[in-house]
Order: C-alpha cells, then structure tokens, then sequence
C-alpha cells in the first residue's frame, strides 16, 4: 500500500544528472584603475581599509549538499520511474524529506529491491545537487518489529502525513526520533488512537503550525479546565460562540492534551475531533486516503 505522492513527485523531471564536485565558490571581480586626462595615470592612491564581509547565508545548492553517506531514514512512499528505477520518498534524520532516484531498483536481482521498504530502518547514501538525487546505496539496519494489521494501516496514515506537510529538505530530527517511536509503539499494539493523536501534536509542532493549547488567544489567559473553547488554527483557543462551527472541547481536554495525558474518555473523544479539524486546515483540503480507511474501520 502506498500514499499519494506530493504535487512535486506526480511528474518526474526529464533528468537527473548526477553531481558530484563542490559548488564554485564566488569570484571576487578586480577593481578598474582610473585614468587622468590624456591616457595618463593618476599616482597610485592608498587603499581604503576593507569593509568587513557579511556572511552570505547559505544558498540552498549549497545547503543540499552533493554527497552524503550513512544517513538513518525511512522510506515514506516510492513509485516507478521509467522501467528499472524507483523514486523514493525518504525521511531522515538530518536532511528531512528527500526525493531520491533508486536506479535499477526494479530489476529481479537488484540488491535495493528488498531494502527499499516501508517502516524498516535503513542506513541511505545518495549524490546529487537538484532537489531529485541519486541513491546510492540503501543497507537494512534492523531492530523493529514490523507493523500488522490496524498498526500497518496507521504507518500508512502517518507516512502520508509527512507527505503532504513536511517541506522537502528541512531537518526535523525530533520528529525523526518520534516518528521511530510511534512505530516502535504501533508495533508492541499500544493503544492506536493515543499513539496517532500524540504524533499528529508533534508534526503540527515540529512544522510550526500548533498553537498553545494553555493559553486563551484572545485574553492570553490560562485555559480553564471547566469552560468550553474552540480552537482557532492560525491562534489558539478562545471561549466558544453560537455561531461556531468548529469543534468544541473543554479546557481540561486542552490541558491533557497540552501535557499528553489521554487517560480520559472524553479527551480522546474530543481530541480525535480537534486534531481531525487541525490537520485538515493545514493540509488546505487535501484528503488523507488512509485516514478515510482508518474512520471507516472506526480506529481514528
């Protein structure tokens, strides 16, 4: 089963050359002389002290690098690309969400065919300036159990996640280690809706999308257990209204929510709610196929 790919992954670009010298460094241009009236040269002036040089911020060729070795990832997502290759969506630990070329890694006896898998902890290497870089190698790294049934389902629903909210290149490794901590807890059957609500908190986080759940939005005043809010994507919580639409949850789910306490009913039920209507806000009406599978089987 796979996700659907990101609007920059449906049309793969008519090459990829692989790149593998430094970037040239900027060449400093040579001052002109001037000159006096009838071609004569003016006598030698003393220099002025240099101005001291800005650092230049790093461009994003420069930022990509061209070749890294050894990198902990995930596959999140791949499909075929012309008849041997794949491209591969990966997550990892330092470099974010990559788009990588996996040449030849159709082919019966490719050594990547059987290591290039969904939720199996890989150690990657790929070279490569543009934002499509080539894989070169990919080895299995072992130590997790493999995800079944429903927890198999709510890999899926969290690889799309990273899809379609992760910008491409933006390290995010606390997220890197809480996403291997999900799947670990996925795996040992800890209880799904929990283990999803807790990541979806920590991708709206780690991206910078979550407001504070504490806090009143409009009086900037701690939230109080016994009232009633909504919560506004772009600034947090404030007390509800009539005319609401969005969904309402008291301040003690807020709370919980805050300091990850989902022991009470009514806070995963209210949660499940929050979270569904945040997470479509930002993904600004993209469907999430997997979470669609995961309501109708009543798990999300």
């Amino acid at each position: 089963m796979s996700t659907t790919p990101d609007a920059t992954l449906d049309a793969p670009p008519a090459a990829a050359p692989v790149e593998t010298g430094a970037p040239a460094g900027a060449q400093a241009a040579a001052s002109p002389l001037g000159a006096g009236q009838g071609g004569a040269p003016h006598p030698a002036a003393p220099a002025p002290p240099a101005a001291p040089k800005r650092p230049r911020a790093p461009s994003r060729e420069r930022t990509i690098g061209t070749k890294v070795a050894g990198q902990p990832a995930f596959v999140l997502h791949s499909y075929p690309y012309k008849e041997t290759s794949l491209i591969i969506d990966l997550f990892t630990r330092d470099f974010g969400r990559v788009a990588l070329i996996a040449k030849g890694a159709k082919r019966p006896h490719s050594q990547l065919r059987g290591v290039l898998q969904t939720f199996q902890p890989l150690s990657s290497s790929w070279v490569g300036k543009s934002e499509l870089r080539t894989l070169t190698d990919a080895e299995w790294v072992g130590g997790m159990l493999p995800l079944e049934k429903t927890a198999l389902l709510c890999g899926f629903y969290l690889n799309e996640l990273l899809v379609k909210l992760l910008a491409r290149d933006d390290a995010h490794p606390a997220l890197f280690d809480h996403y291997v901590s999900t799947l670990n807890q996925l795996a040992h059957n800890e209880p799904a809706p929990i283990v999803l609500r807790k990541f979806e908190r920590a991708l709206l986080k780690e991206t910078g999308v979550a407001a504070d759940l504490t806090r009143c939005a409009e009086t900037r005043r701690a939230v109080q257990a016994d009232v009633v809010y909504v919560v506004d994507p772009e600034r947090g919580p404030r007390p509800e209204r009539a005319s609401d639409l969005w969904p309402r949850v008291t301040g003690k789910t807020l709370l919980d929510m805050a300091c990850e306490n989902y022991e009470d009913v009514a806070t995963q039920v209210q949660s499940k709610q929050l979270m569904r209507f945040l997470v479509a806000h930002h993904l600004n009406g993209a469907p999430l196929n997997t979470r669609q599978i995961l309501i109708d089987l009543s798990q999300l």
